[in-house]
This record gives structure tokens, sequence and C-alpha cells, in this order.
């Protein structure tokens, strides 16, 4: 599909913007991709909460080969009633969207995380500095006679 189709596809939906995204699209709604269009075919973002739904209605995940290994990606194939019926493909693209939110929520919460590490690692070693005070730079030190 290219854009224009893609937006007429999820304008029952919303207004969504898509972007050039590897060999297909990336479909955004709310600054977040919900989903993508590869190879003809659309893929919605999938978690844990919603990975089932999808199992329900015989959905495959999207996958791809790289360094000769399997990767699997949070997106499942769309349902056909998604295509046919413009309550659904809201139902679908709601439960996508959802778990880009949840996706971008886990991810904000890891970086606040990680950026919190460093700055305690730094106070440890500050701390157990033999040769001066926390804090201190070595050129403050009084030298040794």
């Amino acid at each position: 599909m290219d854009r224009e189709e893609l937006e007429e596809l999820f304008a029952p939906f919303a207004a969504v913007s898509v972007r050039r995204m590897f060999s297909g699209h990336g479909v955004y709604f709310d600054g977040l991709c919900f989903a993508l269009s590869l190879g003809g075919d659309v893929y919605l973002k999938v978690d844990a909460e919603t990975q089932a739904a999808f199992a329900a209605v015989d959905s495959r995940p999207f996958v791809y080969t790289a360094r000769g290994r399997e990767v699997r990606v949070g997106y499942w194939l769309a349902p056909p009633t998604a295509f046919d019926d413009e309550d659904e493909l809201r139902r679908w693209a709601s439960l996508a969207v959802a778990a880009a939110h949840r996706a971008a929520a886990k991810r904000t919460a890891k970086r606040q995380k990680a950026r919190a590490r460093p700055i305690k690692a730094a106070k440890r070693s500050a701390r157990s500095d033999p040769g001066g005070r926390a804090g201190s730079s070595p050129s403050r030190r009084r030298p040794r006679h």
C-alpha cells in the first residue's frame, strides 16, 4: 500500500501520518508508530495485553530473517475484518495504539532508570576515593610530604 491508501484506510479511525520505513511504511498516530505496511500486508502493534486477541482471529506475527536468525517484532497481521468494516478497523487500530502507548511508557521508564544509575555510581566512587574527600578533584588535594 502506498501513503495515500494507508491514510484512506485509517481515515475512519483518525488522521494518521505515514512515513517511509525500511521497504514499506510506518503509520503514526499521536506521535507513535502503531502500524506497518510491508510487502502489501498491514501489521498492527501488539503487546502482552493484546496478543491473544490477534491470535484468536488467526493473525500471525511479522517475522523477518537477519543474520540467519528469525526476528519477531511486536506487530501482527491486521485481521481481514479490519479492511471490510470501519467499526472493526477502529477497534483493531485502537488496540494497536494502546499497545504503542504502553511500549512508549516502558521505554521512558527504562531510560529514566538508566539515567539515574550513573549518578549513584559516581557518588559511590567519590565516597570510596581513598586520596581525598568525596567530590573533591585530584588537583585540590594537599600534597603529601
